[in-house]
């Protein structure tokens, strides 16, 4: 009996999910009394920091009810911020106080609502009144718990151009699509002005020809 009890608990114990009796079974053998067993170690555990507790037809040990405030613990949920989250965070930082529409004109597309939603959460992000303009719109600027995460005294720490490249905290690409837009308008601004309508012709892949006319004003 008592080598029986010890292989029950040994099995219940060493289980990751509450079993039933045929499950102990299939460990123990079928020539023990499991029931009886289980009986027995109930009343053995009850006064102790871990109790026997049978839910339906299973049985598990689990943590005694009055002790298990012991061993609750805070556990923060790190989440990753989407590179929208950045970006949209970036402009408020360097740009603040400014609205979402000033943020959209910055960032070529629109802030989904929920973006500006997490930064508020996170406590990074924080309302900041309203632009004296027509319909004035609400703006956000960033917030003391903003400076402390990111190991900032003021927003005047805030790193450079330069810095951010040599950090390699800039996307390569953003830099080499930058860099063609800065290219295009040196060649734009080369080119004389014109005000007759041109007529392009291009090859696609299957050698269609296609027009591009533009027309002056």
């Amino acid at each position: 009996m008592d080598i029986g009890k010890r292989a029950v608990e040994a099995t219940l114990f060493a289980s990751e999910k509450p079993m039933t009796i045929a499950d102990i079974k299939a460990y123990v053998g079928e020539e023990l009394d499991i029931r009886e067993i289980l009986t027995a170690l109930q009343e053995d555990f009850q006064h102790r920091g871990i109790v026997l507790i049978k839910t339906g037809d299973r049985w598990h040990f689990q943590t005694a009810h009055d002790l298990s405030h012991l061993l609750r613990r805070e556990r923060a949920e790190l989440r990753k911020l989407s590179r929208a989250g950045m970006e949209t965070l970036a402009i408020i930082a360097y740009h603040e106080p400014v609205s979402r529409a000033e943020i959209e004109a910055i960032r070529g597309v629109q802030v989904a609502k929920g973006t500006l939603d997490v930064l508020m959460e996170a406590g990074w992000v924080r309302p900041a009144g309203r632009r004296e303009v027509p319909g004035r719109p609400l703006i956000y600027a960033t917030t003391a718990e903003f400076l402390t995460h990111f190991g900032l005294q003021s927003r005047k720490d805030l790193p450079g151009l330069d810095d951010l490249k040599a950090a390699g905290l800039l996307d390569p690409v953003d830099l080499v699509l930058d860099q063609m837009e800065l290219d295009d308008e040196d060649e734009t601004g080369a080119e004389p002005d014109s005000d007759e309508a041109e007529t392009k012709e291009f090859a696609d892949d299957d050698g269609v020809l296609l027009e591009n006319q533009s027309e002056s004003a």
